[in-house]
């Protein structure tokens, strides 16, 4: 199930934007199925008893290929790194850091030819977190906390009115993050429900005001 979703995502990436560049040569499928099959290869048992993934993945390609994927680069490693944290969901993996994926140019490889090297680097902290706004885009959670609301000096400013200037915070804790309510007028929701204080925990919904971000524990 884990594998087919990687290879959906990947495949839905090719149907779009990157369509004309990915019709003949190396596929970006390719490389998703050998980044899955080296976070499965790659896993170890953390201490807390779950399976730790590598996090640090270095794809190597052709010259050729390099020069194929060039314009697009940014883009697609950002797709196989979201790709490898919805596997890494499936399968029940943590990640001891964020999740990043290098494209790097190889000499001594031939056109259609790569290779992926992984490995599990820690975060700063010891901790990983992260938000996914609706519009995509990616706020990592830190050592500090992490202010949402309407205010422009917030860390996450939001253009919503139903939040409140100073809304929510994420804090880290020893084991992860909580969602701290700030006195909001609209309350702060967890997956539809109503909190105060909350442990985050992967895939979470979060919602202040009409704003619903996502948080992901990698």
């Amino acid at each position: 199930m884990g594998l087919q979703g990687f290879e959906r995502r990947l495949e839905r990436l090719v149907e779009g934007t990157f369509n004309k560049a990915f019709r003949s040569g190396l596929q970006p499928v390719e490389i998703g199925r050998r980044i899955t099959r080296v976070l499965d290869t790659g896993r170890t048992l953390g201490v807390s008893g779950r399976n730790v993934a590598p996090n640090n993945i270095g794809v190597y390609l052709s010259p050729a290929d390099t020069e194929r994927f060039r314009s697009f680069a940014e883009a697609l490693a950002r797709e196989l790194a979201e790709a490898a944290r919805q596997h890494a969901r499936d399968e029940g993996y943590q990640f001891l850091g964020p999740v990043t994926v290098t494209l790097v140019e190889d000499d001594s490889l031939k056109k259609g030819a790569f290779d992926v090297v992984a490995e599990i680097a820690e975060g700063a902290g010891g901790q990983v977190g992260s938000l996914v706004l609706p519009d995509g885009r990616r706020v990592r959670l830190g050592e500090q906390p992490t202010v949402l609301g309407r205010n422009s000096d917030c860390t996450v400013p939001l253009s919503d009115p139903r939040a409140s200037r100073r809304h929510a915070e994420v804090r880290p804790t020893a084991d992860g993050f909580l969602i701290v309510d700030l006195d909001s007028m609209n309350g702060t929701k967890v997956n539809g429900v109503a909190v105060r204080e909350h442990v985050l925990h992967d895939g979470d919904e979060i919602a202040l005001g009409s704003t619903v971000m996502r948080f992901e524990a990698s």
